[in-house]
């Protein structure tokens, strides 16, 4: 059994696209999935399972849009993933502010065209560094008001994602270690 983080995006943002958390957990049961745990309202869900990551995505996005009615992306990482992207965030809180830093999970890696052809100079001061499947985001200003958004990337870089603060991100690597250790 292997420990994995599914990232859902847009639920349960703005009182649309609502998953209570109960029923999410009870959905991923209902799939097979064992220990599952969910973290805050935005779709944050650490459980085991023996199947492979892009099996997991292709399950829970049918069984979840089964459960709700509408299709919610998926992005999965196992464990031992998550903590890798986590360590390797190339913008460090020791630079910034960490509630200013998030990371943007994507389903695939940017091709490297994608990424070279992404013009940071509009957004500044804001700034992105993709490393594989992860964009690492710096929001000096804070997010709320930044045109850099996730649709942004997502469309520059070609790819869905979903992302997360970096709190959160913290959270979710000592979660998904616990699970794995059977704590």
């Amino acid at each position: 059994m292997t420990t994995y983080v599914a990232l859902l995006r847009g639920i349960n943002v703005g009182g649309h696209h609502q998953v209570p958390m109960a029923e999410l957990r009870a959905a991923c049961d209902a799939i097979g999935l064992r220990d599952v745990a969910t973290y805050i309202q935005s779709g944050n869900v650490v459980f085991t399972s023996p199947s492979s990551e892009r099996e997991l995505v292709s399950t829970l996005a049918a069984g979840l849009a089964d459960r709700f009615g509408f299709t919610i992306p998926v992005i999965v990482r196992d464990a031992a993933a998550l903590a890798a992207a986590a360590e390797a965030h190339p913008l460090s809180p020791l630079d910034i502010e960490e509630k200013l830093l998030h990371v943007a999970f994507m389903a695939e890696a940017p091709d490297a065209e994608a990424i070279s052809g992404f013009d940071l100079t509009r957004y500044a001061p804001d700034d992105v560094v993709v490393r594989g499947r992860e964009a690492y985001i710096a929001y000096p200003n804070g997010s709320g008001r930044s045109k850099l958004t996730l649709d942004v990337i997502e469309r520059a870089l070609g790819t869905t994602g979903t992302a997360r603060n970096w709190r959160t991100v913290q959270k979710l690597v000592a979660l998904a270690t616990d699970a794995g250790s059977g704590g």
